[in-house]
């Protein structure tokens, strides 16, 4: 009994250790993207990227943040296209998943292979733009960056998998009781599923946070700019003069901040999002777990 406890202690040493090694693993390239951002220019380009700084410098947040009301207004429309892409995703995707998890609907078949089609070939991007852009008109729409990424087969399988792990009896005894399919879906089925809605929710929410593919193709006007959009038009912006003329000299000093504006980038726009992960991340585990083993 004792050796078997010994084993048990050892296991949670390892485990512990592990588990801590990959936080520092985690943390460690934010410290660096986080000091490099606010270290002087010329301090990177002599010394390169370092942990620690001896001065702080705050002209890449400066030249970043120098046109705030474009800034702001960016943000407002990234806020707008996450938040309202995700819920209206979760519930295109929680619907779709649930028919293709009942056992008793005609030709569920051949409509799961159809999902499952769209994720293996795809028309290509010259259909894709051709559809968005002069079928569907999403061209400078806020709705060009939520509705072309909106549904996801992947996240439709998991969810999927995720019903098939609830009790079939519950959905019987709702239906004897006289509850139709969308009663039965929204009073019992989405009460039961929202560690796997949590999970996809995070995914969903990453996705649209993160993107500039769709901003770049669909939209023309400035003021309908995501921010990741906005932010790489800067750091492009701020390449080409270094190409142009490396001797340039900016309002903040005769070297422009370059490397720290790339890591002042990443602090902008990864602070919200991670205050989303904490409300997650209890249901994270549990959620792609279940959504994923059962078939």
């Amino acid at each position: 009994m004792g050796v078997k406890h010994k084993k048990i202690e050892l296991l949670d040493i390892v485990a512990i250790g592990a588990i801590s090694l990959m936080a520092v693993f985690c943390v460690v390239p934010f410290w660096l993207v986080l000091v490099n951002s606010v270290t002087p220019e010329q301090t990177i380009i002599e010394n390169g990227y370092q942990f620690f700084t001896a001065k702080i410098d705050l002209s890449a947040y400066k030249n970043l943040l120098s046109n705030s009301g474009r800034v702001l207004q960016a943000y407002k429309v990234t806020v707008f296209v996450t938040v309202t892409g995700t819920v209206l995703s979760l519930l295109a995707i929680g619907m779709a998943a649930y028919p293709l998890a009942r056992k008793d609907l005609p030709g569920r078949k051949i409509m799961n292979f159809y999902v499952l089609l769209t994720m293996i070939f795809s028309g290509g991007m010259v259909p894709w733009f051709i559809v968005c852009r002069n079928v569907l008109g999403l061209k400078d729409s806020i709705w060009a960056l939520i509705l072309p990424q909106l549904v996801s087969a992947w996240n439709i399988f998991l969810v999927r998998n995720y019903y098939r792990s609830i009790p079939e009896e519950i959905i019987e005894s709702a239906k004897i009781d006289g509850a139709r399919e969308f009663t039965i879906w929204r009073k019992l089925v989405l009460p039961l599923s929202k560690p796997v809605f949590a999970s996809v929710a995070l995914f969903i929410c990453l996705g649209y946070w993160n993107d500039w593919w769709l901003g770049l193709m669909l939209v023309d006007k400035q003021e309908l700019q995501p921010l990741q959009l906005m932010l790489r038009s800067i750091t492009s912006n701020i390449q080409f003069l270094l190409t142009v003329d490396s001797s340039v000299a900016t309002q903040f000093g005769d070297v422009i901040p370059s490397e720290g504006i790339k890591m002042a980038t990443c602090i902008v726009t990864i602070g919200p999002i991670l205050l989303v992960y904490p409300f997650v991340q209890k249901y994270f585990v549990k959620g792609i777990m279940a959504g994923s083993v059962k078939g």
